[in-house]
């Protein structure tokens, strides 16, 4: 199992490899590499010229939302939830359609605030071009998810 486990980080490192040899990151235009664990995702902006980080950021560095208060069931909802209706449910079915997106969740929505905090940072510096750098992973998830909300920050890649 543990050779399984390590020919997996040794085949994206490879990947990294391929992908870095392609990319070079500047002062002017550095390199967003991407960092995903199985519970954590990070992402730094580097200068390839002086071989240095100029800003990180990663999940642990968001403000953790306050749980929300159990709001009170109506009388109504008591009476249709009794009789096995749940109107909510139902109408949240009707009103979904090919034209909405699905909703992120889970750790895609918070990759996806990851991104639009290193845009912020990186526009406190006055980075608005970056070069994206996958880090070996496939552009899918958690890695496109942080690539949009860099994107909506005001990041240009």
């Amino acid at each position: 199992m543990k050779d399984f486990i390590k020919s997996k980080r040794e085949a994206r490192f490879r990947r990294h490899q391929r992908v870095k040899a392609k990319l070079f990151g500047t002062k002017d235009r550095p390199r967003l590499c991407v960092f995903r664990s199985s519970k954590h995702i990070y992402v730094q902006l580097i200068d390839d010229e002086k071989g240095s980080t100029l800003l990180t950021a990663c999940d642990q560095n968001l403000k953790k939302p306050k749980r929300k208060e159990k709001k009170e069931k109506t009388k109504i909802q008591d009476k249709n939830l009794a009789f096995g209706k749940n109107l909510d449910s139902r109408s949240a079915r009707i009103k979904k359609t090919k034209e909405t997106q699905k909703p992120l969740g889970g750790k895609v929505a918070i990759a996806f605030e990851v991104g639009k905090l290193i845009a912020e940072k990186a526009g406190k510096k006055k980075i608005k071009k970056v070069v994206f750098d996958r880090g070996g992973y496939k552009y899918h998830g958690r890695v496109k998810a942080l690539a949009e909300g860099a994107r909506e920050g005001g990041l240009m890649f």
